[in-house]
């Protein structure tokens, strides 16, 4: 019996590790889209024969900006002509940790170097420029920025714990905010700078948190027994907070991986039963960072389609 036990879960390994290899192989489409909250209905911006990920809105409404290939890009949510891209010097591996500062005037990127892959923290003008250094240490995982622009709240692997930490802007000693056992992720300030939620599988399944800027009054948020929520990201008035999420069965609570059936939800800021709005084929590059529009009406996702080999 337990032979068999043992080949069977072989067998099952085996093939889900064939699966994906041929997934990773296959051209990928992505589809740049903004769900408007007010009408329940999604639009495509633009489709795109290779992968982009990660969304922002900018502050005055005229551009979402996307990493693709290790490079920024932006485009215009309403006329969307060809993609500009952004200027990011040295810097040609970004990730999808990109973060839009609340004026407008700087952007905030993750990368790593040819020299050293772990990711890093970098700070440069939105029009383009020479990326200045914010962490020294990594990896560190880029995710809010405080609207005072004073502090960054990043994920940050420390001795073999991935935990919340903050640092000024302009670089500085960075502080610890989280110490419970397991993974926490995504942090990003509230609009009112009350508030970093984050994502956090200490509970057993990843669920979203929420604490005092200060680490203090660590709040569960969500309560789901079925699912793994990512990414909390709050509207800019500070009423709405939409999320991603992952199966239970799909994916290990600390994992959120590219090319699976997710679904997208739509929460009070205040706490309260989340809704299902979207569901869709994607994951990784999906939601990272907020992407809500200034008036807090429309939000950006990326969905995606494996093309047949």
């Amino acid at each position: 019996m337990t032979y068999r036990f043992l080949t069977l879960c072989l067998l099952s390994f085996l093939s889900v590790s064939v699966v994906a290899q041929q997934n990773s192989r296959r051209r990928v489409t992505s589809f740049l889209e903004v769900y408007d909250v007010t009408s329940g209905t999604r639009k495509v911006v633009r489709e795109f024969n290779n992968s982009i990920e990660a969304p922002n809105w900018t502050p005055d409404g005229k551009w979402l900006v996307y990493n693709s290939g290790g490079l920024l890009y932006k485009i215009s949510p309403d006329n969307p002509g060809e993609p500009v891209q952004i200027n990011t010097d040295f810097i040609t591996t970004c990730n999808n940790d990109h973060i839009i500062s609340a004026d407008g005037k700087l952007i905030v990127i993750s990368a790593g170097t040819p020299e050293d892959r772990r990711s890093r923290i970098y700070v440069l003008p939105f029009e383009g420029g020479v990326p200045q250094l914010v962490t020294p240490l990594g990896p560190s995982y880029l995710h809010g920025i405080s609207p005072d622009n004073n502090f960054i709240a990043y994920c940050a692997e420390r001795n073999g714990n991935f935990d919340v930490y903050v640092v000024p802007l302009k670089g500085g000693v960075e502080r610890r905010l989280t110490t419970a056992e397991g993974l926490d992720d995504g942090p990003e300030y509230s609009p009112d700078s009350k508030y970093i939620w984050f994502n956090s599988v200490r509970s057993g399944l990843m669920q979203a948190w929420r604490m005092k800027v200060d680490g203090s009054e660590q709040t569960q948020m969500t309560f789901d027994e079925d699912l793994n929520s990512w990414f909390p990201h709050v509207s800019p008035d500070g009423k709405q907070v939409v999320l991603i999420a992952y199966r239970k069965d799909d994916v290990a609570p600390g994992d959120h991986p590219a090319n699976k059936n997710v679904i997208l939800r739509l929460m009070p800021a205040e706490g309260g039963k989340a809704t299902t709005i979207v569901e869709l084929f994607g994951g990784q590059g999906t939601l990272n960072v907020n992407s809500w529009s200034p008036d807090s009406k429309r939000f950006a996702f990326v969905s995606y389609r494996l093309e047949t080999p």
